[in-house]
């Protein structure tokens, strides 16, 4: 039987606590965001990232050992700032997600299109490199 508090699993219980669905005040103050799915076959990882609002030009990628960068910049227009809001969920400013894509992806054929507020990246797969052992002295 699991010990269950208030009708849920204190293990969980700070699970969804910066969530919209929970706090939305708490998940705004967290760093701007934007949502991806990310499948694959045996050829390729594909990534397909939602940006609406962003501009090409205000994409980056940047593939680093086996790590994957997005990064993108949406900014607010001075029309806007002088609006007097009455509520703001939309995020302005510097954007990121990073993602480990393991040693077996071809970083000179990754392909990248943007359209229509939607970033699609193909990584192509490669055979492992082999690399080679070290022999560690145990002291």
């Amino acid at each position: 039987m699991a010990l269950k508090l208030y009708g849920r699993d204190p293990l969980r219980m700070f699970e969804d606590v910066f969530t919209d669905k929970v706090s939305p005040f708490f998940s705004s103050m967290m760093s701007p965001t934007f949502k991806v799915d990310i499948s694959e076959d045996d050829d390729a990882l594909y990534i397909e990232a939602d940006m609406p609002g962003i501009k090409r030009e205000d994409v980056k990628l940047k593939m680093e050992d086996d790590v994957l960068c997005i990064t993108a910049e949406r900014s607010q227009s001075e029309e806007e700032k002088k609006k007097g809001y009455h509520r703001i969920e939309r995020s302005w400013g510097s954007l990121s997600r990073s993602f480990t894509v393991g040693d077996n992806v071809d970083a000179d054929r990754i392909e990248a299109k943007y359209d229509n507020g939607v970033l699609k990246i193909v990584l192509p797969k490669r055979e492992p490199q082999p690399t080679a052992g070290k022999d560690i002295l145990v002291k």
